[in-house]
């Protein structure tokens, strides 16, 4: 009993640290967008780009790794991502030009596939089920923190000593990370080891999501169009793929024959596709709109995750007691709240109210995001845990991805091909409006999901 203490104990301790660690990378680097776009003298459409491009190869690896992981041992590519991300992490300190910048977050949005879907599967194979909802609430609670301290640092050092220099802490957080890991993180996983790895079906997968993303960031050019349609056409062929190929890497049946899966699966992709690109769009606006320093627009940013990172276990911890549903439901309702007075935004808007409206939309989040985890992962089968932890993993990064690639194509529709500068700011602005509203639109319908996945405890 003290052994299987200590193990969860350890592993809760280095989950939490990597959770930490890639979301802390995503939201500094949004306030120091700005700063870059200056360095590199690149586009608004460009510009969404420093995102999406680490989100698409999060996105493509994180499914076929899942499975990968479940074969060979999730430990052995929990660790070996941690590797890879911060290679890519130290070398995005030397780039030059935008082209190899982009190249660089790609190398890291492989790492982080691989020791994301890896680290929440170790996480539920641990710890029994009646403890699993508090220990999802803690990690969910370190990737909130990593969201909180995000924006401030990478404003403070973007402000001071450049945006490089966020990379340099970046890199400094891999290596802890993986010195913890070796040292802590004692055992390996892999209960599908007679099972054999569909090639086929990965690179099918691969080639559909990036088709569909890039695609998206294409439209309304006729290229874009094409390129959408193919990646949707490829997500039917993998489909069907796995419905007939022994081993999947995606466990299609999840969704076909689990209810209470698919529909907290859907709602989790929803929320996350009409909320991702809530700090892009806030820390544009302050920096441009209301001419705020990087620092300054970081302080303010930092609320949001703030009030994630507060009250996230607590929802986790409720969730073991209340059907999650009813908490996850109430945190979508939420966030359609915020998401609307957002629709409003002005050069005259009060900066009281953005932060009013970030803490709403951050308390949201938390009562929706550990109930809805508990609820995916308590219905799925121990040996499905890598599956499912990868298909979640890939539901959130999904829903990442389509929200900055709906604000891109936003962008692209109100303002094209040039920077954000003073010209501009009316179609930013009317950008920016547009986005908040189809984000509302698609978050009710997020709730229809979250209310009609059924009763988790029945």
């Amino acid at each position: 009993m003290q052994q299987e203490k200590k193990l969860q104990e350890s592993t809760l301790f280095v989950a939490a640290v990597t959770a930490f660690m890639a979301p802390f990378m995503l939201s500094s680097i949004n306030v120091a967008l700005p700063a870059i776009q200056h360095d590199f003298a690149v586009h608004a459409v460009l510009l969404g780009w420093i995102a999406t491009s680490y989100l698409l190869a999060t996105a493509v690896f994180l499914v076929p790794v899942g499975k990968f992981a479940d074969i060979y041992g999730r430990r052995k590519i929990f660790v070996a991502g941690i590797i890879v991300f911060t290679i890519g992490s130290f070398l995005s300190i030397f780039v030059w030009n935008i082209e190899w910048f982009l190249g660089m977050r790609v190398l890291q949005g492989l790492g982080a596939a691989m020791f994301l879907t890896t680290g929440m599967a170790i996480l539920t194979s641990v710890f029994p089920p009646q403890k699993r909802g508090g220990a999802i609430g803690i990690l969910v609670t370190a990737v909130y923190v990593g969201l909180a301290t995000g924006p401030f640092a990478g404003g403070l050092l973007t402000q001071y000593l450049g945006w490089r220099s966020i990379f340099g802490v970046i890199f400094l957080m891999g290596a802890v990370s993986l010195y913890v890991a070796l040292r802590y993180l004692k055992g390996e996983w892999a209960e599908a080891r007679e099972e054999s790895f569909d090639t086929i079906g990965s690179i099918v997968y691969a080639l559909s999501i990036s088709c569909l993303v890039y695609g998206g960031t294409r439209i309304p050019a006729m290229i874009g169009l094409i390129l959408f349609l193919v990646g949707c056409l490829g997500l039917i062929i993998f489909f069907r793929l796995q419905k007939n190929t022994r081993h999947p890497i995606f466990e299609v049946s999840l969704f076909q024959q689990n209810r209470t899966f698919l529909f907290s699966s859907l709602a989790a992709l929803i929320h996350y596709a009409a909320t991702f690109a809530i700090t892009f769009q806030i820390s544009l606006y302050l920096q441009y709109i209301k001419g705020m320093t990087p620092q300054a627009a970081g302080t303010v940013l930092v609320t949001q995750p703030l009030m994630m990172a507060i009250f996230s276990a607590q929802a986790g911890k409720l969730s073991d007691r209340i059907e999650p549903r009813i908490i996850a439901s109430t945190g979508m309702g939420l966030t359609v709240l915020g998401l609307a007075i957002f629709v409003f935004l002005s050069h005259s808007t009060p900066l009281w109210l953005v932060v009013l409206n970030l803490a709403i939309l951050g308390f949201g989040f938390a009562l929706f995001s550990s109930p809805n985890m508990s609820a995916i992962m308590g219905a799925v089968e121990p040996r499905q845990y890598g599956l499912a932890s990868g298909a979640v993993a890939t539901m959130r990064i999904l829903g990442q991805m389509g929200s900055m690639t709906i604000a891109t194509v936003f962008l692209a529709l109100f303002i094209g091909r040039e920077e954000i500068r003073e010209s501009t700011y009316p179609l930013f602005l009317q950008s920016m409006h547009t986005c908040f509203a189809f984000f509302v639109i698609i978050c009710l319908i997020g709730i229809v999901f979250s209310l009609l996945r059924g009763d988790v405890r029945r």
